[in-house]
């Protein structure tokens, strides 16, 4: 429903904007991506590992907000969802990759607490996708059987390890694409 707030090419146009070297950023990150998006360092912690482990020109609260400023909708795919949940009478939990701070922006920004159900983000669970562990915090917390589930994921990995759960799994490539695969799941679309 919404683009990768923190990928490649916004930590690329921050590096490009702020005038940071791109690589050394980039390999500060990945040495610490995984601790955030746990939920194991604050924002600030982050950021002090990955840009304000030097003098900068420029205020950690300029580099956080043109962060948040990444994030954008896919309002075509929120409509839908929306109008899955109402005509289906679904519960929609959201899995994601996401740490916290970045991840309650982009919650309140764009409304996604008005019709989501449940959010199982791995910086509340502590753990990440691929680990099938969050796959099943997300079953337990729904109270849903599995045989009731449909997850919808643009990383084929993702969908791979949700279907070996046993969870009907949809690899998102486009809106068409995955309204006729839900409606041939028996669910309504129009």
């Amino acid at each position: 429903m919404l683009n990768n707030g923190w990928g490649h090419e916004s930590r690329q146009a921050a590096a490009d904007y702020f005038k940071i070297d791109f690589d050394d950023m980039e390999e500060r990150h990945h040495l610490t991506f995984v601790t955030y998006e746990e939920g194991k360092l604050t924002l600030n912690e982050y950021l002090n590992l990955v840009v304000f482990y030097e003098k900068r020109s420029f205020k950690p609260v300029q580099f956080q907000n043109f962060m948040f400023d990444q994030s954008t909708p896919y309002l075509d795919m929120i409509e839908f969802i929306k109008q899955l949940k109402e005509q289906n009478h679904l519960k929609i939990a959201v899995v994601n990759n996401e740490a916290r701070e970045l991840n309650e922006h982009r919650i309140k920004k764009f409304h996604l607490d008005q019709f989501v159900d449940f959010f199982i983000s791995s910086c509340f669970v502590h753990y990440r996708k691929p680990d099938a562990d969050i796959f099943r915090i997300a079953l337990d917390i729904a109270q849903v059987p599995v045989e009731h589930v449909v997850y919808i994921e643009d990383m084929q990995m993702f969908v791979d390890v949700a279907r070996d759960l046993g969870i009907r799994s949809v690899r998102h490539k486009d809106y068409a694409l995955t309204s006729a695969e839900l409606a041939s799941m028996g669910l309504r679309t129009d």
